[in-house]
């Protein structure tokens, strides 16, 4: 039951981050159910694990919404976000060995040729592959699981900043420039352009906000 209940709680998290289930939608745990050709309690128990995740929020008596982020709410998660990024870049530049620093060459591949292919869906896993080989690479195992929650939670709207005009080709140059302080060792660099890469504020978060109704669409 309790692996069946996290492959449940994996898929709605995925359903949600591509927008199939949109932030302030119910959940019916009948229609999941029957979706997922299970009964209502492993989806029960998924729900309740998102819940802890803060990726759904669970109201006594009503049921289950998947979490909507207000507009200060994202900035102020977006910000830690980019802290947590920072801190991962800086020991990374440090810690990775030889082999994590070719996994991250091979993930910063994978998203040029996404972005070469005009893929955004695709360019978004590979990002994610990115970014998750730098949080492995910085050998600090709270910080991994502390930048893997948030990333978690902020998953649809960082998929959703990626639809941005030019948004791709500037991520993959800002990834170019991390990439290239890793491999330096220059830990502050990687820091610092981790912080500007993922922190939303001016244009981006004008972009973003204005973007936030296509997240409604999506389903």
């Amino acid at each position: 039951m309790q692996n069946r209940s996290a492959e449940l709680r994996e898929a709605i998290e995925e359903m949600i981050a591509m927008g199939t289930l949109t932030p302030g939608q119910h959940l019916d745990e009948t229609e999941l159910a029957a979706r997922f050709d299970v009964s209502r309690t492993p989806i029960r128990e998924a729900l309740i694990q998102l819940g802890s995740m803060g990726v759904v929020v669970i109201r006594p008596r009503r049921g289950a919404i998947v979490a909507d982020l207000g507009p200060q709410q994202l900035v102020e998660m977006f910000e830690v976000m980019s802290e947590l990024e920072a801190s991962c870049g800086r020991l990374a530049a440090r810690r990775m060995t030889a082999e994590e620093q070719a996994t991250l060459l091979a993930a910063h591949q994978a998203c040029k040729e996404a972005l070469d292919a005009h893929e955004p869906d695709d360019y978004y896993y590979k990002n994610e592959a990115f970014h998750e080989a730098i949080y492995a690479g910085s050998h600090n195992q709270f910080l991994i699981e502390q930048a893997r929650s948030l990333y978690r939670r902020l998953r649809p709207y960082r998929r959703l900043q990626l639809r941005v005009r030019n948004r791709l080709s500037n991520s993959y140059a800002e990834h170019d420039g991390v990439v290239q302080a890793i491999l330096d060792g220059d830990g502050d660099q990687a820091a610092n352009l981790l912080r500007e890469h993922v922190m939303i504020q001016g244009q981006r978060f004008s972009d973003l906000m204005a973007s936030l109704p296509q997240l409604g669409r999506a389903a």
